[in-house]
């Protein structure tokens, strides 16, 4: 029998994401902060090239990247609502972390596995914040995906991509749960 982790499963079992619009002042201090990263750079890691790297966003941060948003997305011929949604998790944000693809050269490790690894990063350090008590969600959205913001909103390289914002903060509330996959229908067993 393997030596069970009973509470980390437990964890795993419920957890769930709040709502970034939920969260509220304060966020994790540096210090607060730290083990979280911490955590999430234990993540998979083919290779160890660590194809990933973090920013923190946090105060004025993000009301820069809000009217760069806006910006960028009416010269993209975004309606106002979309503008709007596209600005709304910067205007709300308390902390976050981007958490940056930023692949290496490798002839063993292809580039779609640190892809992956990135992902992988990014769940971690969503379920270390949770972890450790704080509320947290990560998002994306258009200006996630727009080179012009990556790289004028946040400094990326043109070969870096985000793989997503894990704003993390104080939960006001908490969401009920939501329907889960139905592992039948998900799963197939092979044994031949």
């Amino acid at each position: 029998m393997p030596d069970a982790n009973p509470a980390a499963l437990s964890f795993l079992l419920t957890r769930r994401s709040r709502p970034a619009k939920t969260l509220v002042a304060p966020g994790p201090t540096p210090e607060q902060l730290e083990p979280i990263l911490t955590a999430a750079a234990r993540t998979p890691d083919h290779g160890k090239l660590e194809p990933w790297r973090f920013i923190v966003v946090q105060g004025a941060a993000f009301a820069r990247l809000s009217a760069l948003s806006a910006e960028l997305g009416a010269a993209a011929g975004r309606d106002a609502a979309q503008i709007a949604k596209d600005r709304s998790q910067f205007d709300q944000g308390i902390l976050a972390v981007a958490v940056v693809e930023s692949p290496k050269a490798s002839d063993k490790v292809p580039a779609l596995e640190q892809t992956y690894s990135a992902g992988a990063v990014c769940l971690s350090l969503l379920n270390a914040a949770l972890a450790a008590g704080w509320g947290a969600n990560w998002l994306s959205g258009w200006a996630s995906h727009d080179a012009g913001f990556v790289q004028q909103g946040l400094g990326l390289a043109p070969h870096e991509r985000l793989a997503g914002l894990i704003h993390i903060a104080t939960e006001k509330t908490a969401p009920s749960d939501r329907p889960r996959p139905d592992l039948e229908a998900i799963t197939t067993w092979l044994s031949a």
